[in-house]
This record gives structure tokens, sequence and C-alpha cells, in this order.
């Protein structure tokens, strides 16, 4: 007599076509299947060798890049089913090896007894079983287990159109990129959702860029991918196990210096999500007070993980940092003489002058910090400033003195000299700018923190560093983390 559950079973997955792998049978009706252990489960096909992968020997084929494209998944028994076909389907034609992973984060409904039985009737197709809720707790877990060549996640709603994915797979595969993201907020992307949604989203966003200092316009897209370097390097330092998971990921790979391409997406709503706007932004605001204030106590390594991925922070060369220190100079120029314009009207002219160049003054740190000098992430912000104004102090001076020394002399000579005088300062501003203010931006890594953080990082070895990742995945592919296989290729992952 068929139960409730095998009724429903048979109504979410019509075309299963293995006579073997019902799912009344073998490990999809383990009851550990549904349990709260905290360990990860796996079942499908058998794990690739772990290790990072190799560039082929000169003149040797080159293989397809492996992709572990995970699916995060909590009670969605509703579309679980349809979505991974759709997924089958849409890569079974790419020049890439992707791996569909289900990574189911402590369901309670049927989505891990769906889960396991996709596992064993589908080609490409693995399922991983956490005990503890957290997206991103499930995407650390499984892309810090996977030795594929790239990591990428989807959203179960496929929100985001999967297109997209072969062009992110080729950006990181060839080198040029570290993180590929797509984006619903370029303005070539398409996209379809609320006016509610869409203005909580871009205040998000820019939320992040005042507070975290970042460029990446859509931290919340469900669709990015990893390459595998990026990945080993950036996961160990993600503590967020939530939906702030992606924020962090985005915000610690610029902050290092890595290069993050965006891929504008075709993005339709899904008016079923069930994300709790208000607590997803309380754990968003806690989420980017925790970073800064990790990143002001020197604990972020942020050169350790440019170091590991190879990529050398971004600095502009001196040509544009010229360009970019005339260009903000200018604007610095017109919102000094518009403050003086305002305030002058406010408060006495000598105050109302002060006021205006202390305001200017900041603002030209501020824009020299992040377009003239490259700045890629916002540590020592305030020392920046300090300096900042003793830079501005020592041009007033020089101008105070031009004004001092030709006093009661004819208007034209008065003119000259602080003319002159104005020339040296800018010559004087940049010149320390670039070797004394924003010094730390310009050449990365020549002092970051206590001398005792100096000198651990001197003493590190990336190379090591990089190795007990290989080998500590390694040891979690073989099971010395204490996790249970079940289902085909088991044994094959055991041995």
């Amino acid at each position: 007599m068929k139960t409730t559950r095998d009724t429903h079973l048979e109504r979410q997955q019509p075309d299963f076509d293995a006579p073997d792998a019902a799912p009344t049978s073998g490990a999809a009706r383990d009851p550990a299947a549904r349990g709260d252990t905290s360990g990860p489960r796996w079942a499908g096909a058998p794990a690739r060798r772990p290790g990072p992968a190799q560039d082929p020997a000169p003149g040797a084929p080159r293989t397809a890049t492996t992709v572990d494209l995970v699916v995060p998944v909590f009670n969605e028994e509703a579309q679980l089913v349809a979505s991974v076909d759709r997924l089958l389907a849409a890569t079974a034609h790419s020049p890439h090896a992707v791996t569909i992973v289900i990574a189911d984060n402590a369901s309670t409904d049927d989505t891990p007894v769906l889960a396991s039985h996709l596992a064993t009737s589908r080609e490409r197709v693995r399922w991983v079983r956490l005990g503890l809720k957290g997206r991103g707790r499930a995407l650390k877990q499984v892309w810090s287990d996977s030795s594929a060549d790239v990591v990428a996640y989807t959203d179960v709603d496929l929100a985001t159109d999967v297109r997209l994915l072969d062009p992110m797979i080729a950006v990181l595969a060839s080198g040029h990129s570290d993180v590929a993201i797509a984006s619903r907020l370029r303005r070539d992307a398409r996209v379809e959702r609320g006016a509610k949604r869409e203005i909580i989203s871009r205040c998000y966003n820019r939320l992040l860029r005042g507070f975290l200092d970042v460029d990446y316009s859509d931290a919340q897209c469900g669709f990015k991918a990893m390459s595998r370097r990026a990945a080993d390097a950036v996961l160990p330092h993600v503590e967020d196990t939530g939906w702030f998971f992606d924020t962090e990921v985005l915000t610690l790979a610029q902050w290092s210096g890595l290069r993050i391409h965006e891929f504008a997406a075709d993005w339709t709503d899904d008016p079923d999500s069930s994300v709790d706007v208000v607590r997803t932004a309380l754990d968003d605001l806690h989420g980017m007070w925790r970073m800064r204030r990790e990143l002001r106590r020197n604990t972020v390594p942020l050169e350790r993980i440019a170091a590991l991925v190879g990529r050398p922070p971004a600095v502009p060369n001196t040509g544009t940092q010229l360009l970019h220190f005339v260009d903000v100079g200018i604007l610095c120029t017109v919102v000094y003489s518009l403050g003086f314009l305002v305030l002058g009207h406010l408060m006495p002219l000598g105050a109302a002058n002060l006021t205006a160049l202390l305001g200017s003054a900041i603002l030209n740190t501020a824009l020299n910090r992040r377009y003239s000098f490259g700045a890629q992430n916002p540590r020592n912000t305030l020392g920046h400033h300090i300096k900042g104004l003793a830079v501005f102090a020592l041009c007033w001076a020089l101008t105070s003195a031009a004004i001092a020394l030709t006093a009661g002399q004819p208007t034209i000579w008065v003119l000259v000299a602080v003319t002159g005088a104005n020339v040296l300062a800018t010559v004087v501003r940049f010149a320390l700018q670039r070797l004394w203010v924003f010094a730390d931006a310009v050449r990365p890594g020549r002092r970051r923190g206590s001398v005792l953080a100096r000198v651990r990082a001197a003493l590190a070895d990336p190379s090591r560093e990089a190795e007990a990742q290989v080998r500590a995945r390694q040891a979690g592919a073989s099971g010395a983390d204490g996790r249970t296989a079940t289902g085909p290729g088991a044994q094959d992952r055991e041995a």
C-alpha cells in the first residue's frame, strides 16, 4: 500500500527513469537522510580527484574545465526536481564539465529524499546534506570541499538566466578574472521585479559602496562563480553563514585586489521568495560593521589572500594618477568656490574661507585616495585624511607666506607670487600624497598593522598555506573529516 509520502514523491518526479533507483529503497530512505546531524552527507557521482587543477604540459591537449554548480536549498520540494532538470538541460552541451551539486542545509520536508534520488538517478548530479541551516554555510562547505577548477552557485528558483554560466566560466578558466558575478543593477541588465525590491536592492548596494568602499554593483544576485585558486584563498576567512556570505566574499576579494568580472543579468523575480527582508537587512548591517572592525584591527590578511591568488592589487600608473589628480583638483576648486559663496552669507568671511577650504581638502583626499591612487579597501582611511589635512596646512602656509612677503607690492607682483605659490603647493601636494599620504596604496604591503603582524606576514609562506589547503581538501575527500558517503561512487571516494 502506498504511503502519503510515496504518492507525493511520484507527483514531484514523473520523469524518473531509473527502475533500480526507486526513492523508497536504499540510502534514499535512510532515516539519516532526514536527520539533524551536523556533518555533511554526500551522494551521487564519484568525487573528482582532489587537488588543484594543473596546467597541461606544453603541446598536451587541454581537458575541459571542471565546474561544480551548487544549488543551495532549504525546504524546496516544490521546485527542486524541475530546477535540476532545467540545469541539466541547459548545461548538456556546455564545453565545460559541469556537475550539479544540491546543497541541502537542514530541510525538514521531502527535499533530502528528492535530492538523494536525483543524485542516484541523474548523471552529473551530486547531493550533500548538512544538518545546520545557513545558505552561506552550505556554499562555504561545498565550495571548500570541491576540487573543481571553478565553483559556482545559482538559486534554486533559477531567476538568473542559466546561459550566463558559460561566459562566467570562460573568464575564470582563462585566468582573466578571479570572481564572476551576475548583476541586476547594470544598465544593460534585463530585470523583471517590483519597485519595492528594486529600491531595497539599490539602497543596499549604495550602502555597501559608502560603508565598505567597494565597486561591485550587485552583491546579492544569486548567480556567482569563483576560480579554484580564489576560493582556496578567500573562503577560509569568510565568517558569515547566512545571506551576507555573498557580500563578504566579494568584499574580501576586492579588498585583496582580486579581479571581479560583472555580467549583466537577465533576471526574473520570484514572487514566492521566502527571504525575510527586515531580518536580512539587520544581519547585513551587522556584517558590514564586523568587517570594518576586523579591517581596522588588521585581522584580515588581505596581502596573503592576494599572494595566494597571485593577483597584485591594481595601482594606477603615474600618468593616470596625474590626470585624475588634476580632475579632482578642478572639482574641489569648484566645490570650494560654491561653499565659500554660500557660507559667506552665514558666517564671517574668514570663518567661511577656512570652512570651505577644510571641506574641499577632505573631499580632495577622499577622491584622490579612491580614484587617483587606487586604494582597494577602506583600511587606514582616517590616517589618510589626517595626513591629507597636514598636507593642506602646508600648502595653505605656502600661499599665505607668498601673500605676506609681497605685502605692499604692486598687485601684479602679488598675483605672480600667489600663482607661483599655488603651483608649488600643487606639486608638493601631489608628491606628498603619492610618497606619504597614500604610500600604502601605491606600494601595498609596505606597512600593515603592528610590528608583530608585520613579522608574521614576513615569515608567512603563501606556497605552504596553499599546500596545506590542498592537503586538507584531500583529507576531506577521503573521509578524514568524519562525513559519511551514500549512493553510487561512495566506495570509490573512500578508496
